[in-house]
């Protein structure tokens, strides 16, 4: 029988955090060759991307700090724990924010998300790849199955990581099929973050995270963040207004990434 644990393993040894850190680099190198594409159209797309990467890795360090790195504060390796959490909800939520306000500074009034929509999950795919591979990430202790994935000390997990990866790659299908179709332009961001958000807080029970709140994890009051983030942006430009800009931001949105 098919076992995920056979295909990847789970153990934390040295090649594997070396492929773990590689990947998240290999994550970020993606996304700068996709927007470099973009950016040739128009300067600011530069600082706009710089500031959603900025904004990413702040986000992902607050997030993880208030959901479960101040856990660890009276851990001998407190300092490493501290240094190298993050959280993809907080990424998403700092990214957003700081490109949001960089097209603000430099009054950029064409809509980006449908790019974003394409780099995120595609971002993400790689980065839980690492995490499958480096085994952090995991999911509820559960009875053994064809589904389950061991851990280091040998007890069957959800397998979290694997499971949130699929997501993406579903995510970032529909991304794409939205933008073949020209289904909805300028919302593609908007609806990954409300899909994400609700699949990430529904998870999110079954990932063996801290509750801090009875059985309420911080990453899921993050994740009800970001769907409650995205379903107002998708309000909003859905707004009825004299059409001119969000008729402007549409074309634009389609010429992209084509």
């Amino acid at each position: 029988m098919l076992r995920f644990d056979r295909l990847f393993k789970m153990n934390p040894v040295p090649h594997q955090s070396t492929a773990y850190g590689w990947l998240m680099l290999a994550g970020i190198f993606v996304s700068i060759f996709m927007w470099s594409r973009i950016a040739r159209r128009d300067s600011r797309l530069v600082l706009i991307y710089v500031a959603a990467l900025a904004g990413a890795f702040f986000g992902a360090k607050i997030v993880y700090l208030a959901a479960e790195g101040w856990l660890h504060w009276h851990d001998a390796n407190r300092w490493l724990v501290l240094a190298t959490g993050k959280s993809i909800t907080g990424a998403l939520l700092g990214g957003y924010a700081a490109v949001e306000v960089a097209k603000r500074l430099v009054h950029y009034k064409t809509a980006t998300g449908d790019w974003f929509a394409v780099i995120a999950p595609l971002g993400i795919m790689l980065g839980r790849v690492g995490c499958v591979l480096q085994g952090c990430c995991l999911g509820q202790v559960c009875e053994p199955s064809w589904f389950t994935m061991n851990d280091a000390a040998g007890l069957a997990r959800w397998p979290a990581a694997l499971v949130e990866l699929l997501f993406n790659a579903l995510m970032l299908g529909v991304a794409l099929l939205l933008r073949r179709r020209k289904i909805l332009p300028g919302q593609h961001f908007h609806i990954y973050l409300m899909a994400y958000g609700l699949f990430r807080f529904a998870h999110e029970f079954l990932r063996d995270t801290p509750r801090i709140l009875g059985p309420i994890s911080g990453y899921q009051v993050a994740a009800l963040a970001v769907a409650l983030l995205g379903a107002i942006g998708f309000f909003l430009r859905q707004r009825p207004t004299d059409g001119s800009l969000d008729a402007m931001a549409a074309a634009e949105s389609q010429r992209q990434l084509s």
